[in-house]
């Protein structure tokens, strides 16, 4: 008979992403005696760490929406943060690009609904402007965005784990949540791992990422009418054999699901591309397939040529693959990020959070502090 130990702790962060890290990190320094609980052995290995690593202005996102509001406060929040500990991020630039007359319309779209957020450094240019900055580049137009950056985001997490655990916070590996039952005003958290484990809290935090629906969908008192669907859309990414000829991000007008498949630089300088939309269903217990398939680089190159004619045969090679937490079906517009707390769903001391995906980097600062301002 296994025995079944149980623990009593002030707060618990399910996920070890980004978001669970910094969201653990602000209930920390506020004083709460805080644990994370991830399933893998390491932080940030899903979508945090398979993402094109981009500190985001907030251009895209609806005017009101939370992605909107949140990235702006993330951004400002998010380089402070890495300016004031020196941590690796360069604020490279970025410009949208309308490769044919059609497509100019949207780009004019585009720029009216970033000023409506509050991005005041966006910038209507020229082909000929946009040329001159990137003479490879093919454009009728372009928007620049001087304050969309680039980070290190596995720097960036170790740097959130080690202030948590100064806080005096703890990461409990290989831990995975398997149940979740309500004790007179307390969650107990059926746990595996290298032994069974309950734990008694009465502040939880789902940040499971693509798993947090399934997460939610296991805790007893939780009204399944605010548990959405998941869905999960695969973004492919393929690495550039050369040194690109640019020196700011290039993106398209966007797609649907997603950005278009982009050019963005890492900190040495080394492009990649992506991602694409591919979905994908994942069933229940087991993991996504994350392979990159190298039939799928025949896309990217009519892609990519569309603004940047010249990208020479042979030169990509499948890189890496992420998953988007969707919360909406294909052909559906995505969601705004969803942060479930008492006020949605009655049950006190419960934050879900549902459909992080991008600009969720960005806005994992902002959004740590908005989960502790719901409790």
């Amino acid at each position: 008979m296994a025995i079944v130990t149980e623990h009593e702790i002030g707060a618990v962060v399910i996920g070890a992403g980004v978001i669970g890290l910094a969201s653990a990190r602000a209930l920390a320094l506020a004083g709460h005696d805080t644990l994370v609980l991830e399933r893998h052995g390491a932080i940030g290995t899903e979508t945090s760490s398979r993402n094109s690593e981009v500190i985001h202005a907030g251009i895209y996102y609806p005017a009101g929406s939370l992605k909107a509001r949140l990235c702006l406060e993330g951004r400002t929040k998010l380089n402070d943060y890495l300016v004031s500990r020196n941590l690796p991020h360069r604020k490279c630039g970025k410009l949208i690009v309308a490769t044919d007359k059609a497509q100019m319309e949207e780009l004019a779209a585009i720029a009216s609904r970033a000023r409506a957020n509050g991005v005041d450094d966006i910038r209507e240019i020229t082909g000929a402007e946009a040329r001159a900055m990137e003479p490879a580049l093919r454009a009728e137009a372009a928007l620049l965005s001087p304050s969309t950056g680039i980070v290190d985001a596995h720097s960036y997490m170790l740097s959130l784990q080690g202030e948590f655990e100064d806080a005096g916070g703890m990461i409990a590996f290989h831990a995975e949540v398997t149940r979740i039952t309500r004790e007179k005003g307390h969650f107990i958290l059926h746990v595996t791992g290298a032994e069974e484990t309950r734990l008694r809290t009465k502040i939880l935090i789902n940040a499971a990422g693509l798993w947090a629906p399934r997460v939610a969908s296991r805790m007893e008192g939780l009204d399944a009418a605010h548990v959405p669907t998941a869905y999960f859309a695969k973004g492919n990414y393929f690495s550039l054999a050369t040194r690109a000829p640019f020196s700011h991000l290039i993106y398209p007008v966007p797609e649907a699901a997603g950005l278009g498949v982009h050019l963005t630089l890492d900190m040495g300088g080394q492009a990649r591309f992506g991602p694409d939309v591919e979905w994908i269903d994942v069933e229940e217990g087991t993991e996504p397939d994350y392979a990159v398939k190298v039939d799928r680089g025949a896309g990217f190159y009519e892609a990519i040529r569309r603004y940047w004619p010249a990208l020479p045969d042979g030169a990509l090679a499948p890189a890496y693959s992420g998953i988007r937490p969707k919360v909406t079906p294909p052909g559906e517009a995505a969601a705004d990020f969803i942060l479930s707390g008492p006020a949605q769903h009655g049950v006190s001391g419960l934050v879900n959070l549902f459909g992080i995906e991008s600009p969720g980097l960005t806005a994992s600062l902002a959004i740590a502090d908005e989960v502790a301002g719901m409790l």
